[in-house]
């Protein structure tokens, strides 16, 4: 039986309604400048390229809803930073104890999949998740003081949620996004983990807020 024209009208506006809640699950504000001054912009969806909305650079944030990641060039490459719910009114806010510092953002994207109270990943000694292999759901800022035997994991499996890795152990140095929604949850080496990865090197991991 083919719906009446009521019922595809009713089931049109709840579509849409269940799109714009979606949307409302994740929202950040960009500043040009510093402490929140100067050209700003609110966004609900990823952004690519800030360059096309006429700014010059991201030098201040806001993120209501969240989280989200952020790149220091256009098109989601180069250093990555995760952005939980908070304020980030210069760049040491969003570079932590990061070793290397971008002092602005050009590109950014929501994460979708995280879940804090339901997520799962798997490290593995070897490339393309081979040899021995930990899994983990909980928050750990050294991995080798939890019994991992090597300061580099050469790749990962995100069963649920999404992770941040660092390249130091207390959450510092270079970041690293697992998604479970990305690449089917599969990062099989360094090369994947980002397009700034140099080494496998991540000493500590935690899952990311949501």
């Amino acid at each position: 039986m083919l719906p009446v024209a009521g019922e595809s009208r009713q089931a049109a506006i709840m579509n849409q309604r269940e799109q714009m809640e979606q949307r409302g699950q994740w929202r950040i504000t960009v500043w040009e400048e510093e402490n929140f001054q100067g050209k700003r912009c609110e966004f609900m969806l990823e952004c690519p390229n800030i360059l096309d909305r006429d700014f010059q650079k991201i030098r201040s944030i806001k993120v209501d809803n969240g989280p989200w990641v952020g790149y220091e060039y256009p098109e989601y490459q180069g250093q990555q930073f995760i952005l939980e719910k908070g304020d980030y009114p210069c760049y040491q806010a969003w570079s932590g104890n990061s070793s290397y510092r971008t002092e602005h953002l050009l590109s950014f994207r929501p994460i979708k999949c995280a879940k804090h109270s339901d997520s799962k990943i798997t490290l593995y000694e070897c490339e393309d998740m081979m040899g021995r292999k930990f899994e983990m759901c909980d928050d750990y800022p050294s991995l080798q003081a939890m019994g991992w035997c090597s300061k580099e994991v050469p790749s990962i499996k995100v069963n649920s949620g999404a992770w941040v890795g660092y390249q130091f152990p207390g959450y510092r140095g270079y970041q690293y996004i697992f998604e479970r929604d990305r690449r089917q949850g599969e990062y099989r080496n360094y090369n994947e983990f980002g397009t700034q990865a140099h080494s496998n090197q991540i000493q500590s991991i935690r899952r990311i807020q949501h």
